[in-house]
Order: structure tokens, then C-alpha cells, then sequence
């Protein structure tokens, strides 16, 4: 029997404004073994789990101070290396914070996510 993934009022997919598409995939891919649904030159969609979780769409420039996206890992210092390897800017190192340790990069279109770990 399928499981419903969907939670009410929970956050269902998101959206990353990418200024180059091809170079956005190929960080995702080699950082995090992302997977993408293409619906043309300017929209990818990010499958996880063979779930479209989120979405790339290619503008002219991305705006930063929007929400944070924290993504998770079983191994912060593995995840990190992944990130450096692949391109990423490190934008805050990482750091303990009660109950995990995380870090924050820029994709190479400039969003900025963060990754998190529990202790």
C-alpha cells in the first residue's frame, strides 16, 4: 500500500532560482547524488528517492536573505568535503549548536544552504 507523503499545511517542494543550469546540476549531482527530472532548457526537477522534492529554474540572478534551506547528514565531515569537492563556497565552517553541528555554503549560482548533523 503507498504511504501518503503529503502533510498538511508542511512543505511540499521547493524552488531554487539557478543562473546556470548546467553547472547547478552538475554541483547537486556531485555534492549530494541528486537526481533531476528535465522539462526543458530553463526547469529541472530535483528527485530524491525517486520523489520530485524541488525544483531548478534558471533566471538572471539570485536574490540572497530568503529562507535558509538546511538539508540533512548522517556524516557532516563526509557532506563537507562533498561540498568543497564539488565547487561550493563555505560560507560559515562548522560549528556545534545544541543537539547537532552544522555549516552553511553557496551553490555556485550563490544561494546559500546549510547542512546539519546530530552530535
Amino acid at each position: 500500500m503507498e504511504q501518503n507523503i503529503h502533510i498538511h499545511h508542511g512543505i511540499n517542494y521547493i524552488e531554487f532560482t539557478v543562473t546556470d543550469m548546467d553547472e547547478s546540476r552538475r554541483f547537486y549531482e556531485s555534492a549530494f547524488d541528486w537526481k533531476f527530472n528535465d522539462y526543458g532548457p530553463t526547469y529541472a526537477g530535483i528527485k530524491i528517492d525517486d520523489r520530485e522534492v524541488g525544483g531548478f529554474s534558471v533566471g538572471p540572478s539570485v536574490s540572497g536573505g530568503g529562507p535558509l534551506v538546511v538539508l540533512y547528514s548522517n556524516d557532516l565531515d563526509a557532506t563537507f568535503d562533498g561540498v568543497v569537492e564539488a565547487g561550493g563556497r563555505i560560507v560559515k565552517e562548522p560549528f556545534e549548536f545544541p543537539g547537532g553541528r552544522r555549516f552553511h555554503f553557496h551553490d555556485p549560482s550563490g544561494n546559500e544552504l546549510a547542512v546539519w548533523s546530530e552530535k
